[in-house]
């Protein structure tokens, strides 16, 4: 097959996604291109698998000008694949409207859920009714994504299959981690690994350790491995509350620090197949975390889930964590049980052809 596969701006999990699709589609004697914006294209080295590749000046806010030029590169490009898959809202509606007339199928993963209400929820929202009229085949990383494309009236809808990182490389023990954060090697440690914003609702974290530590004598520190606009405004709270909550901002020892966690924890008000809980099955790791979006579906019975937003919940899962070692080697067991029936590459590869082959 002569395939083109379509990306936007990418913070990292579609980019890697796309990448392995690529490699295997090469790998398997496919005729692949690869449209995306400069940055992307440098970034995963997609010319390195051997596929062809073509710059896209998208950005990840409309621009008339850029848009209608890239309108016309997905036609000129994409008129003469077998298939086109598409990743995201935006280029897919792109390429939904681009392949207008012409007889090439076309496929769109969508990665994110709507970001809520505003002027960018207005816009998701066209772009997802865009993708679902123009859609041969829409996947959705979570559930919820698949369920609105059905209410929009998209000809099919199914979960997309992403391959779950490989597991990590450990190279320091808790004691160690504990050294290195300056905390007691007796003290509790909790780990969220999470961009600083507001999808990731980094507050019940703060509100849920504080609300814990009101109502139990419990040595424990939180450590957030990330960074994101919303830093300044969540160390202001952590300040004026005297939480024992650290902001560690970008690091290179994510694994280290899942592995030397009592608990990994998860706030997000929405995840699709989120890779840092993917990290904390095959470490092992003992995780709470809210039913948001996909995640059940990636831990399974290896966690303790939690509503959304709910604070009282979150305080008292943390604790029943914290307090019992019998909980937390339970969820440990499960999570490297779980871990081991996460998606690999090649199942990823395998899903996308059967999506190919499911459209021609």
């Amino acid at each position: 097959m002569r395939v083109a596969l379509v990306m936007g701006t990418s913070a990292g999990g579609t980019g890697r996604h796309v990448h392995d699709i690529v490699s295997g589609l090469v790998g398997a004697g496919h005729d692949v291109v690869v449209l995306a914006p400069p940055v992307e294209l440098d970034q995963f080295a997609y010319a390195a698998t051997g596929a062809a590749t073509v710059e896209l000046g998208v950005s990840d806010r409309p621009h008339p000008v850029r848009d209608a030029q890239a309108l016309g590169v997905l036609r000129r490009v994409c008129g003469g694949a077998d298939v086109v898959h598409a990743h995201g809202a935006r280029v897919g509606a792109l390429a939904a409207v681009a392949l207008v007339g012409q007889e090439v199928p076309l496929v769109v993963t969508l990665h994110n859920a709507s970001p809520g209400g505003g002027l960018a929820g207005r816009v998701h929202a066209v772009l997802e009714r865009v993708v679902a009229a123009g859609s041969d085949l829409v996947l959705g990383v979570s559930a919820d994504i698949v369920e609105t494309q059905r209410r929009l009236g998209a000809r099919r809808a199914e979960l997309a299959v992403i391959a779950a990182p490989p597991p990590a490389t450990v190279t320091r023990d808790r004691y160690a981690v504990r050294r290195d954060l300056g905390i007691d090697p007796r003290t509790m440690l909790l780990v969220t690994v999470a961009r600083l914003a507001p999808q990731k609702d980094l507050d019940l974290l703060i509100d849920a350790v504080a609300e814990m530590l009101e109502r139990h004598d419990i040595e424990v520190v939180s450590v957030v491995a990330g960074d994101g606009p919303d830093r300044e405004r969540l160390q202001a709270r952590i300040d004026a509350q005297r939480v024992p909550v650290r902001l560690l901002g970008h690091r290179t020892d994510v694994a280290d620090l899942i592995a030397a966690a009592d608990a990994v924890v998860s706030t997000a008000r929405w995840e699709g197949q989120p890779v840092g809980l993917q990290e904390a099955l095959h470490t092992g790791a003992a995780i709470v975390a809210t039913d948001a979006g996909g995640t059940g579906a990636v831990v399974g019975d290896a966690a303790i889930l939690v509503p959304v937003g709910d604070v009282p919940s979150m305080a008292r899962a943390l604790t029943d964590v914290l307090l019992h070692g019998a909980v937390r080697d339970d969820l440990r067991s499960r999570a490297i049980a779980r871990g081991g029936e996460l998606p690999t590459s090649a199942d990823a590869l395998e899903a996308a052809l059967t999506a190919y082959r499911s459209v021609l």
